[in-house]
């Protein structure tokens, strides 16, 4: 029988909140990230949340510091991310 993958063994990540100007679509934005190692995962009022492995963070970090998409904030909890960065709370879907 295979072991049971706990929350030690799952692979980390921290979500990094970013302010970006000038995309006028998700589409627009996830083009403009696909050389960085990270996954869009908000998008909303020139604010973005994206995730990153912990691996990568440091490197990923280091690149959102200028340009289109600058990092304001990151967690290992996205509550938090959200909550700093001022995202509207979305209905879970049952």
């Amino acid at each position: 029988m295979a072991k049971k993958l706990t929350k030690a063994l799952r692979g980390k990540r921290r979500w990094i909140g970013c302010n970006c100007d000038g995309f006028e679509s998700r589409k627009q934005l996830e083009k403009h990230l696909e050389d960085l190692p990270v996954k869009l995962y908000d998008f909303e009022n020139d604010m973005c949340i994206v995730v990153v492995s912990l691996e990568n963070y440091g490197e990923t970090k280091s690149k959102l510091t200028s340009g289109r998409v600058i990092s304001q904030t990151s967690s290992g909890k996205i509550r938090l991310v959200r909550d700093r960065m001022g995202f509207t709370r979305k209905p879970r879907k049952r």
